[in-house]
């Protein structure tokens, strides 16, 4: 459903509008999206847990684990150990959370302390506060600039054209061979613009997480031939908004059908071996 007639305070969940100028949103288009659609706060505002994980589980599909585990260490507050700097190795990243193995429940933490909602008095967050750097808004996105060049939070057209333009059959469809291949360039291209930019193992795979989500919850066919179509993509990352329009429903109604870990992790293993190490 949309709506662009009306403010946006006055419509029903589930309506569609773009963020009014004092709405705030952040580097993720899944949450930004579901904020324009009133699944979740239109302000971006006070963001609660179980806003997150209803909307992710009832309008996307995803599985509980998968969303309580996506959503639920956000709302710590940040560790008050230092984190490591740079682009760590595996090896000193484990060494770390060993010697400060509390460090790693916080280590996603983006609430700030004291944050609760001013109605229910639960823990919250407001949308931008997810660009808050080393925690999950990472550099080399596929659809937002670097920190360092600037905004990390705002869709960038150009990549997404240049997103799109990445298509194999004539501008139709997106593989996942499509999207890893962009990775791959966009990965050597930013590291020629932004060399001082964190980009190490764990931004890596964030990154193929994000692109199996991207199939795994919007894309048609089974395994290796997942694809998403062009138009799908392009409402999903550019307009922020559900591709109701193009066609596309949420079909993974039942617990069974739901994208869970075993499914996001094996497309996610596809995307990894697609792109390479980096």
């Amino acid at each position: 459903m949309e709506s662009p007639h009306s403010h946006p305070d006055t419509l029903p969940r589930g309506t569609f509008a773009p963020p009014t100028a004092s709405d705030i949103r952040g580097p993720c288009p899944m949450l930004n999206t579901l904020a324009n659609h009133g699944y979740i706060p239109r302000s971006g505002r006070n963001v609660q847990a179980r806003d997150m994980t209803t909307a992710l589980r009832d309008v996307v599909g995803l599985s509980w684990l998968v969303t309580f585990l996506f959503t639920h260490p956000i709302f710590f507050t940040p560790s008050p150990t230092p984190l490591l700097s740079g682009t760590p190795s595996f090896r000193s990243s484990t060494l770390h959370y060993l010697r400060h193995p509390l460090s790693l429940l916080h280590r996603f933490g983006m609430r700030r302390p004291g944050q609760i909602h001013p109605l229910t008095g639960k823990k919250c967050l407001d949308l931008n506060q997810l660009a808050s750097p080393h925690a999950i808004e990472h550099d080399i996105s596929l659809t937002r600039y670097d920190r360092a060049q600037g905004d990390c939070s705002t869709p960038q057209r150009e990549l997404i054209s240049e997103l799109l333009a990445s298509s194999s059959d004539g501008g139709r469809t997106l593989s996942l061979g499509d999207l890893a291949g962009y990775r791959r360039r966009r990965i050597a291209d930013q590291k020629e613009e932004n060399p001082r930019g964190e980009y190490g193992a764990m931004q890596h795979s964030f990154a193929c997480m994000e692109i199996a989500l991207l199939i795994g919850a919007f894309g048609e066919g089974k395994g290796k031939e997942r694809r998403i179509r062009c138009d799908v993509a392009r409402a999903f990352l550019q307009e922020e908004r559900l591709p109701y329009r193009e066609g596309w429903e949420m079909r993974r109604t039942w617990w069974w059908k739901r994208l869970g870990f075993l499914e996001l992790g094996g497309l996610s293993a596809r995307v990894r071996k697609l792109v390479g190490g980096v």
